[in-house]
């Protein structure tokens, strides 16, 4: 029997060690894309807000808790959209032997892992976030700062994202 499920695609580097010292652009989604997490007032205005539901100040919270499990790891800048979160974060300092550094993927998978088993305890939910999740990492001054735009306008531009729904 042949299987006829689309292969997984891995967008991490090859032999990139992402516990590197240095600026990471993340960007979560939702499962399925849900709009859970906030609605955008004022699209298509400068400046368009975000209000916050109920999952989205989980997420908030646990985002600003990344600090202090992970001293070595900030969150730089973050918008919470709808159906996605973009997030840069900043890996700082030298590996320290017997307790390295966190990778990437170490920080975003106990962040959605927290931030879901809160999400459950308010109100039962199957699955918050998509499996994987989408990393760059920030090569120089010109990338964070397009990136950095990228985010605060992401608000404004909402309606003309690729991950837009109306949901």
């Amino acid at each position: 029997m042949k299987n006829d499920l689309p292969k997984r695609k891995h967008p991490r580097l090859n032999n990139y060690d992402y516990s590197s010292a240095g600026a990471y652009f993340v960007t979560i989604c939702t499962h399925n894309r849900r709009s859970l997490l906030s609605k955008v007032v004022g699209r298509g205005l400068a400046p368009a807000e975000i209000e916050l539901t109920e999952y989205g100040k989980i997420a908030n919270d646990e985002l600003m808790l990344i600090n202090s499990r992970y001293p070595d790891v900030s969150v730089d800048k973050y918008v919470i959209m709808p159906n996605h979160i973009h997030i840069v974060f900043i890996i700082n300092g030298e590996a320290a032997g017997a307790s390295p550094r966190p990778t990437v993927m170490d920080v975003v998978c106990a962040y959605k892992s927290l931030t879901t088993k809160k999400c459950k305890k308010l109100k039962p939910i199957k699955k918050l976030f998509q499996t994987s999740f989408y990393e760059h990492v920030i090569r120089n001054r010109d990338d964070y700062e397009e990136v950095a735009r990228y985010i605060e306008n992401n608000p404004i531009t909402w309606q003309y994202d690729e991950l837009y729904s109306e949901e």
